[in-house]
């Protein structure tokens, strides 16, 4: 069952105008869209947006009220996404990252570190790269490093180097297989806490979708397309993400971007946007508890100026 995140602080944040015109950029399974649309005017406007095309129909089966425009995309091309639709600015942004629960649960999709199933982890059936591509072809140097960079696996060049040693035995076809080779070159404690394979499944399905791109790509033209006033709300699921959020929201609410030492400032930088959330927004423990999923989520808000 799709259980969405942080959903009531997400949605408290987000509205500014009950008769606005609103995008969620993650349409997923819809739980954030229908709690909005239970909050806002029968006038207001909602823009869906996800670049998977089986959850988008899925989840479109099940909200079919005029107000909200479904579109097939990825989210970081939203300026072309929203001129598509004659929109120009808008009164709220949500973005809720990382994969869907319904992704996690299609075990042929091939996200899952607990199910078998083809290396596919594409968000987006219609590309053509998929995590098989990665872990059969890629040099053993850059499959370190994206394991490093996007999983923060410490035991990355390890688990690189017994990829390449198994794949010229025999090709690396399941998620199951992969598994294996993880487990059969980490250290033994390594895999009496979370399982030894999350960090690695996680690096590959960023690497698969582009992920940390997209959303420097998609942050700026959120900015750009919000009225003054207007809210971008974005819920992260682990620190690389939240990280950039982070620096970009700081970044552009401050007024004086200079080098520091510099006697006066010489950039001309005007901040565009308010912090809403000093800290980011965390789950409590009743939702962790009813929603394991929930508890690496963060929510970070702000207004643009």
């Amino acid at each position: 069952m799709h259980q969405p995140v942080l959903l009531e602080e997400t949605i408290s944040y987000l509205i500014t105008d009950l008769s606005g015109i609103y995008v969620d950029c993650t349409l997923g399974g819809g739980g954030h869209l229908k709690r909005l649309l239970a909050s806002l005017q029968q006038d207001a406007r909602v823009i869906a947006i996800d670049k998977d095309r089986d959850i988008l129909e899925k989840t479109r089966k099940t909200i079919q009220v005029a107000n909200v425009t479904f579109c097939h995309s990825d989210f970081s091309r939203l300026t072309q996404v929203l001129a598509q639709q004659n929109i120009n600015k808008v009164d709220g942004i949500m973005l809720d990252l990382g994969v869907s629960s319904f992704q996690l649960d299609i075990a042929d999709r091939g996200f899952s570190f607990h199910e078998d199933a083809r290396l596919d982890m594409r968000m987006n059936r219609d590309q053509d790269l998929t995590a098989w591509d990665i872990v059969n072809n890629y040099s053993e140097a850059e499959i370190s490093a994206i394991l490093f960079e996007y999983g923060e696996e410490r035991y990355a060049r390890r688990i690189a180097r017994r990829i390449v040693t198994k794949r010229e035995e025999n090709s690396i076809n399941t998620t199951l297989q992969l598994v294996d080779i993880i487990k059969s070159c980490v250290p033994a404690g390594y895999k009496r806490g979370k399982h030894p394979a999350r960090k690695t499944f996680q690096a590959l399905r960023i690497a698969v979708n582009g992920e940390l791109d997209a959303l420097q790509s998609v942050l700026p033209q959120a900015v750009d397309l919000l009225k003054t006033g207007g809210r971008l709300c974005v819920i992260t699921f682990h620190s690389l993400e939240d990280r950039i959020v982070k620096h970009f929201m700081q970044e552009k609410a401050r007024d004086c971007i200079c080098p520091p030492g510099l006697p006066i400032c010489i950039c001309g930088h005007q901040a565009e946007l308010k912090i809403n959330t000093r800290k980011s927004v965390e789950p409590d423990a009743q939702e962790c508890e009813q929603n394991s999923r929930a508890r690496s989520a963060r929510l970070r808000v702000a207004t643009k100026l």
